[in-house]
């Protein structure tokens, strides 16, 4: 089938196309002068463009917003004859103008600034505060994913365990492995049995959970689990596939709390997924019981790693 063909019967492509005529309708960029300024939305654009620069030429801005060049010196000359801008030469460069909004372009873009902030935060307004951080967090990942912001450096926190947080991984574990290993529900019913018991049978001096977060957001779990006097076992780990490569998860014994559990444990976790953890020579697969199925066994040898290398101190 031919990718115009396709594309016109793809539902991903149909949810994207949906979500742009909302949106542009919400904006009312379909009106004919947007926000009651007389401008256009290109012509608003640029007109914002100018006044957030210190000067900048017709090339840079021609880039920036991706616009023909004879389109965009049509509208220059527009705000030209309106008195809102003017040009000086470009600094070490004789064919380039900088371009400079005057007192009276400044003046005709304030309204404009105004009423826009206000019409955001009027939308703003009618949600509840959690539903404004979903929606400016989706936001920024639509930006980011598309192009249109570089990936946030945050640093990730570890932090214990939350209320919320046991049902959220128990959900994005089973997600995740469907997804990327094809696994069914019983892997949900290991999960959940797996965080289950770390509550019910919690052994502060031996045990402990490590979740990192991002952002505001988790992105990744790791549980050491007692088995006996000498092994921990590390279970439940796994990294969103956002934040794999930052090293979220490192269980050394300078850091001090597998010396104090007594457990055999010492080890440093890269990234999630079941090949990276195989190829951690510190640990050994423990088996699962022969009464799971296929699936599940081999969900419960990924889920279900013995650290038992080191001679306890």
């Amino acid at each position: 089938m031919p990718k115009a063909a396709a594309a016109d019967t793809d539902p991903l492509v149909a949810s994207v196309r949906a979500f742009n005529r909302f949106y542009t309708r919400q904006l009312g960029v379909l009106d004919e002068s947007v926000l009651a300024s007389g401008l256009s939305l290109t012509e608003m654009r640029v007109l914002y463009e100018l006044a957030h620069r210190d000067g900048a030429t017709a090339t840079e801005l021609g880039r920036d917003l991706g616009l023909d060049a004879g389109y965009l010196s049509r509208l220059l000359s527009k705000f030209e004859a309106r008195r809102w801008l003017k040009r000086s030469p470009a600094p070490g460069d004789a064919r380039q103008s900088l371009l400079v909004l005057t007192p009276s372009g400044r003046k005709a873009f304030a309204p404009i600034e105004k009423a826009a902030r206000e019409q955001i935060a009027t939308w703003l307004e009618a949600l509840p505060p959690p539903q404004r951080d979903r929606l400016v967090k989706s936001m920024e990942t639509v930006q980011r994913l598309l192009g249109g912001l570089p990936e946030a450096k945050v640093a990730y926190v570890l932090r214990d365990l939350r209320p919320g947080d046991l049902g959220w991984i128990v959900h994005r574990q089973s997600l995740l492995y469907h997804q990327e290993y094809g696994w069914d529900e019983t892997f949900d019913a290991l999960v959940a049995e797996i965080a289950g018991g770390f509550v019910k049978r919690f052994d502060a001096k031996r045990e402990r959970c490590w979740v990192a977060e991002r952002e505001g957001e988790v992105v990744g779990s790791a549980f050491l689990v007692r088995a006996s006097d000498r092994v921990a076992k590390l279970r439940l780990l796994y990294v969103e596939s956002s934040a794999r490569g930052l090293e979220p998860f490192s269980v050394r014994r300078n850091r001090g709390f597998p010396n104090q559990s007594g457990s055999d444990s010492s080890c440093m976790l890269v990234e999630g997924g079941q090949h990276a953890w195989r190829s951690l020579t510190p640990m050994t697969c423990a088996s699962a019981s022969p009464r799971r199925s296929r699936r599940a066994r081999a969900a419960a040898r990924s889920q279900n790693v013995s650290i038992s290398r080191l001679p306890r101190s």
